[in-house]
């Protein structure tokens, strides 16, 4: 009877990523693509699924490891029929929770016996059984996981965890915490139904709070004239649609992509990075864009990288491709990674203006509502000109209004006038 072994699939540039949860356990029969593990990186939560059905002979890993890509994990049996293998004996509950029930974990300590609010962020985490978002609120409140119960499933500890021991603990007494949210009972004024989140919205969410809450946003908008960038855009879509071998579409997205690059390269801050002392600027030398893209499940970006070394129908393929992929949920961790800046646009849905959240550690984001045809004076009379109301988003730390306001120019004449790419 075959065995595989099943290692860290390729997860991207994540090294040391620590096991926070083990699914399964020896003599489980899985199927194919059935998540077997989850991994913690600083950005998401990924789920390590089995190559193929079968049943769990060994487990080698335990919560708490931190692995890399090749790392081994366990091996399953080929054959998904083969009798059970016996279960070894089950690990310490704190250690690797299990589907039985399991000894409840040590009662909070005294608060006295906390260890100094300085030392929270040196504190390692990786055993405690807690999600990303209850992992980043602890290190933000200065809150040890280690002394708290978790009240979720299989004694998880959740996010409300995290607050409450905050303010049994002081934390937010010291001007760390912000105010809670009042918790409503909305089932007394009428029927309610409560549906989770999506597990994209479950990761995409702490990272947008810590991006508002930590990035001061400042929003600047300004117009378009796309006149002639849409009628030379539709003709590059009919020569794409009649392509007798490999038919695609092209969107505005990829016109504005190489306009948002040529842009960059004039204002290289806005494509920088703060370090992490926030002391001095990182200026990358490469234009990686990151696209927002509308799935059932919420927002992806998916990040097409080297904008500036492909034409445009190599982007409009490439970004055709991503934007599947990510409705299907099949994005790999690298095609959402490494992004320099970020377009969210809103297509033809509605709106005349928005503020998107700059995705940290990033410093700008381009937001992008539905054109409109409107009357301009040309010095001498009206005329009808197609115009598409850009907003860019902006880490004030960085830019400065007045660099925002040359930025949205200097991108509104090249997408007015597609030539300026060439200089």
């Amino acid at each position: 009877m075959a065995k595989i072994e099943v290692k860290v699939p390729d997860i991207g540039d994540f090294k040391d990523v620590p096991i926070i949860e083990i699914l399964v356990k020896p003599g489980d029969a899985v199927t194919a693509e059935q998540p077997l593990l989850t991994l913690e990186s600083d950005k998401a939560t990924l789920e390590v699924p089995a190559p193929s059905a079968g049943v769990v002979a060994t487990i080698v890993a335990k919560v708490g490891d931190k692995v890399s890509m090749g790392t081994p994990l366990l091996t399953l049996e080929a054959e998904a029929g083969a009798p059970a293998a016996a279960a070894p004996p089950s690990p310490k509950a704190d250690a690797a929770p299990a589907p039985a029930p399991a000894a409840p974990p040590p009662a909070p300590a005294p608060a006295a016996a906390q260890p100094a609010r300085a030392s929270i962020m040196a504190v390692d985490f990786s055993g405690v059984f807690a999600g990303p978002a209850a992992r980043r609120l602890a290190r933000e409140l200065d809150v040890d996981l280690t002394t708290i119960q978790g009240t979720g499933e299989k004694s998880r500890i959740t996010v409300a965890d995290v607050k409450v021991a905050a303010r049994v603990g002081g934390a937010a007494a010291g001007g760390v915490g912000l105010p809670d949210v009042p918790t409503v009972d909305f089932a007394k004024f009428g029927p309610i139904e409560t549906v989770p989140l999506s597990r994209i919205k479950r990761i995409s969410g702490p990272r947008l709070h810590a991006s508002w809450v930590n990035v001061p946003h400042v929003t600047h908008s300004d117009d378009a004239d796309i006149t002639e960038l849409e009628a030379f855009r539709k003709s590059l879509d009919d020569a794409a649609k009649g392509d007798k071998t490999a038919p695609y579409r092209v969107s505005l997205l990829p016109l504005l992509m190489k306009a948002s690059v040529a842009t960059l390269k004039a204002f290289p801050a806005f494509n920088s990075a703060l370090s992490p002392a926030k002391d001095s600027l990182i200026y990358r030398h490469y234009w990686h864009i990151g696209v927002a893209v509308d799935t059932p499940d919420g927002l992806v970006v998916a990040v097409v990288k080297d904008v500036d070394k492909k034409g445009l129908v190599e982007l409009a393929r490439e970004l055709g491709a991503l934007s599947a992929k990510a409705r299907e949920g099949k994005l790999s961790p690298a095609e959402m990674q490494g992004a320099t800046f970020t377009i969210s646009s809103l297509g033809g849905i509605g709106g005349t203006a928005f503020t998107p959240i700059v995705n940290a550690p990033e410093v700008a984001i381009l937001g992008v509502v539905r054109s409109r045809m409107a009357p301009v004076w040309d010095g001498k009379a009206f005329q009808p000109r197609l115009m598409l109301p850009l907003c860019l988003s902006y880490d004030h730390r960085v830019i400065d209004g007045a660099a925002a306001a040359r930025f949205m120019r200097r991108l509104c004449d090249t997408a007015t006038d597609m030539r300026r790419v060439l200089l």
